[in-house]
């Protein structure tokens, strides 16, 4: 069985489905409001689960209804928690989601997210040792970001860095990582590039491999020294993205060992299946289907 460790934000989405998105100072009458458990960490966590593999998650969560919520919900999820830290007098990260024609408007609060700490990650140094990949996000401080490389590459444990919330950072940083996963956008932020410039030329300026996600184009993939390949996108109907990324992340670490090719394929399989239904956790899917899925867009 596959073992992933996920260091991360957990957070509870306030989602509002709405018919089209309100403008600047403009009031309109959504059609549902839910819930539901999010936050990229919790949710790459929650994806690799369902896919199969043994998962443990590094964060925390607040001292209030919605971090008991989160938690119980991780381990329901078969994820060891052991590692989840209640953090007091401070609420839980949330995340208030629009949702509106298949596609998403975001604001997240860290909360609780921003007390993650490099002893925390540390403390936690003997899971991550056993682990066969390990998936890190930019919902963090950047401290306990840059500890959790620093002890993969110490411990000899591949790293998946999903650079999101993007920004520009340390080549150090992307030297320590076996991918980086982007978009376009987030690919320019974090190499400090024209946002003009051509994803291909920037997946080559990368001084590392990179898995690039370029929604229903599929995905692009560079291991080092190769040129950019293309993995095409299923066509599917959506109904919401949120957490197609994060699943498509999961995917990736969970299937890395059948090789670069094959896991791109099947990472974006798994995340088309995730945004043909609505929630970031509810709408990932198991192995099964995913098998099922590619028998069927053979």
């Amino acid at each position: 069985m596959t073992r992933i460790v996920v260091v991360g934000s957990i957070n509870m989405d306030l989602v509002t489905l709405a018919p089209r998105f309100a403008g600047p100072g403009e009031t309109i009458t959504g059609d549902r409001f839910l819930t539901i458990p999010g936050g990229k960490g919790a949710n790459q966590a929650v994806a690799a689960a369902r896919l199969g593999a043994q998962v443990a998650m590094v964060g925390n969560i607040g001292d209030d209804a919605f971090g008991q919520s989160l938690y119980d919900g991780l381990k329901a999820e078969g994820i060891d928690v052991s590692h989840v830290t209640k953090v007091d007098g401070i609420g839980s990260g949330t995340a208030s989601i629009t949702v509106a024609g298949g596609e998403n408007a975001i604001v997240v609060i860290p909360a609780a997210n921003g007390r993650v700490t490099p002893a925390q990650v540390d403390a936690a140094r003997e899971v991550i040792r056993g682990a066969d990949a390990l998936l890190v996000q930019l919902e963090i401080p950047l401290d306990a970001v840059d500890a959790t490389l620093r002890i993969a590459q110490e411990e000899g444990v591949p790293v998946i860095l999903n650079p999101a919330p993007a920004q520009k950072l340390p080549r150090e940083w992307l030297q320590r990582v076996r991918f980086i996963t982007p978009n376009q956008h987030e690919l320019a932020m974090v190499l400090g590039a024209p946002a003009d410039t051509d994803f291909r030329e920037l997946m080559r300026q990368a001084p590392c491999p990179v898995v690039l996600t370029r929604g229903e184009d599929g995905a692009w993939f560079r291991d080092m020294d190769d040129e950019p390949r293309h993995q095409p996108g299923f066509k599917v109907d959506a109904v919401d993205s949120t957490g197609a990324g994060d699943t498509f992340n999961a995917a990736l670490a969970v299937y890395l060992g059948e090789g670069l090719e094959v896991a791109v394929r099947k990472a974006c399989a798994t995340a088309a299946i995730a945004v043909s239904r609505l929630g970031a956790q509810g709408g990932m899917p198991r192995a099964d289907e995913v098998a099922a899925f590619l028998g069927s867009h053979a």
